[in-house]
């Protein structure tokens, strides 16, 4: 091993000039499709400004802070057994794991445009409620109810 790969600097999107929406236009990009994922998210606010008759980064700030998890739960083999050990998440991990729920929460709705079901997915989360937010409390839960093996977090 020679040591880490730097972390690559991502540029602002053009529109908002918010390094945190880049950050998710890259996640719902697909196959290089830079221009195509930007108009999904940008039709995206679009409509949430037209339904909540609010500025769409504030509603986007508070969807993306409340998918994001305090803990999951990773699997580990101790002994003869797989334990689902609960660990904090931390920083960027938190960031890209509420991107991914939004985004598989939005995808696996059915009949309407991407942006569409993307806008009332980030709508429902910044409600609290929503199938990325259901994805949240799954999560936590398991992480509850598997707290007795904490302590093989290491």
């Amino acid at each position: 091993m020679r040591g880490k790969t730097p972390k690559r600097k991502i540029t602002p999107d053009p529109k908002f000039h918010s390094v945190g929406i880049a950050k998710f236009i890259n996640h719902i990009m697909r196959r290089g499709k830079k221009a195509t994922a930007q108009r999904v998210v940008y039709d995206c606010f679009e409509i949430i400004k037209e339904k909540t008759k609010k500025d769409p980064l504030p509603t986007f700030d508070l969807a993306i802070k409340n998918v994001g998890p305090e803990v999951e739960v990773k699997s580990k083999r101790i002994g003869g057994g797989n334990y689902q050990i609960p660990i904090a998440v931390v920083g960027n991990r938190r960031l890209a794991l509420a991107h991914r729920w939004l985004i598989a929460a939005a995808k696996a709705k059915k009949g309407a445009p991407m942006s569409q079901k993307l806008a009332e997915e980030l709508i429902a989360a910044s409600n609290k409620e929503g199938a990325a937010i259901k994805k949240r409390q799954d999560v936590y839960r398991m992480a509850e109810a598997n707290r007795a093996f904490a302590h093989f977090a290491r």
